[in-house]
């Protein structure tokens, strides 16, 4: 079985959203999509899980963000700690 996370909970930790409740706010208003096994699909859902491997696409600031979950985060750490958890596309 492979290491899952939920999406809110990945955000956060990767540093994409300063808090789980701004994360959720952004999967539910429709800004986050997933790519899992070759399957695209809109977020709608905090609870949804992310693998490593996945490749998620979101707006933050006006810019389009491509990255692929690289690993799954036990902790908010340090942004160079964040980094470890993708690769940019």
């Amino acid at each position: 079985m492979s290491v899952r996370q939920r999406i809110d909970v990945w955000l956060f930790r990767a540093r994409f959203a300063k808090t789980r409740a701004y994360a959720a706010r952004l999967i539910a208003e429709g800004g986050v999509r997933l790519v899992h096994d070759g399957l695209p699909r809109r977020l709608e859902k905090a609870s949804a899980e992310v693998v490593p491997g996945d490749t998620l696409m979101f707006s933050q600031r006006d810019t389009l963000i491509a990255i692929e979950v690289k690993g799954i985060g036990a902790r908010r750490g340090p942004p160079a700690e964040a980094r470890l958890l993708y690769s940019e596309l």
